[in-house]
C-alpha cells in the first residue's frame, strides 16, 4: 500500500524515452495511512514509465514476524503537469478468500482491493484523493459497498541538510476499512530523509518519521533505508 515510506516513482510527464526504477525499502514498522500493518518489513518496488504513463509493482514481506500479512500491489497511473490519476490493485495474503489465492476475483470472496486515485501537485503542496471501487472493501450497515475513501495533503520542504515531508490524512465518512465512525483524521506524519554517501557514485537514503493517528489514539516512530541501483 501507499505507506508513509513507499518509494514513489517520479514520472516526468513528457519524457520521450522509457524510464525504469527498481528499489527496496527496509522499514522498522509498516505504517500505512496511520494504520499499523506489520513489524520490520522488506518493501521492494519496480516501475516503468513513458510520456506520463507509469506501470509499477510494490510488495511487503514481514521480516521480524513472518505471520504478518504479505502484500503485492500493481499500479497504473498517468501524470500530466501537476495532475495525476491512477488505479491500484492491492492483494493481501489474508482477506475474503481463506486460501489466499491470487487469481480469485469473486466479488464476495477475494483478497484484492481496487482503488482509484486522483490528485494535483501544486509544488508547495500536493493533494490526493483515494476511493475503493471494487474487491474486498467493507460494507455499510445496509450491506452496500462502503466505497471507503481517504484524502491526504502533503507539504514537502527542505530544512538544514534534510528533505522533509509533512502529511495530513483524513477519512471523510464511516468505514470499517479505516476503522472510522464518521469523518476522522487518521494520519498526521512528519518524515525526514538524508542521503548517506558511500562512494562518489553510490549513496543510501535513510529516513525517519513520526506518525500519529488521532482517530485510534496511537503514534509510531519509523526508521528505514532505501536501496536503489
Amino acid at each position: 500500500m501507499a505507506t508513509l515510506f513507499l518509494s514513489v516513482i517520479a514520472v516526468e510527464a513528457q519524457n520521450n524515452h522509457i524510464e525504469t526504477t527498481i528499489s527496496a525499502d527496509f522499514v522498522s514498522q509498516y505504517i500505512w495511512r496511520g494504520q499499523d500493518l506489520g513489524n520490520v518489513s522488506l518493501q521492494p518496488s519496480f516501475g516503468v514509465s513513458y510520456k506520463g504513463l507509469s506501470l509499477s509493482a510494490w510488495g511487503n514481506l514481514g521480516i521480524s514476524n513472518p505471520a504478518d500479512t504479505k502484500e503485492f500491489d500493481l499500479m497504473v497511473g498517468y501524470t500530466v503537469g501537476g495532475f495525476n490519476i491512477g488505479i491500484t490493485d492491492y492483494w493481501f495474503s489474508t482477506g475474503g478468500d481463506p486460501e489466499g489465492r491470487y487469481f480469485k476475483y469473486d466479488a464476495h470472496c477475494t483478497n484484492h482491493i481496487f482503488e482509484a486515485n486522483v490528485g494535483y501537485d501544486f509544488g508547495v503542496v500536493n493533494l490526493q484523493w483515494f476511493t475503493n471501487f471494487a474487491g474486498n472493501d467493507t460494507r455499510t450497515q445496509k450491506g452496500k459497498r462502503a466505497y471507503s475513501s481517504y484524502f491526504e495533503l502533503n507539504v514537502p520542504f527542505r530544512l538544514g541538510s534534510l528533505d522533509w515531508n509533512t502529511s495530513i490524512g483524513c477519512v471523510p465518512y464511516a468505514t470499517e476499512f479505516y476503522a472510522t465512525t464518521g469523518f476522522a483524521v487518521t494520519n498526521l506524519s512528519l518524515k525526514a530523509t538524508k542521503d548517506i554517501t558511500v562512494t562518489d557514485k553510490f549513496s543510501i537514503p535513510i529516513f525517519a518519521g513520526l506518525t500519529a493517528n488521532p482517530n485510534s489514539k496511537k503514534a509510531y516512530f519509523i526508521l528505514g533505508i532505501t536501496l536503489q541501483p
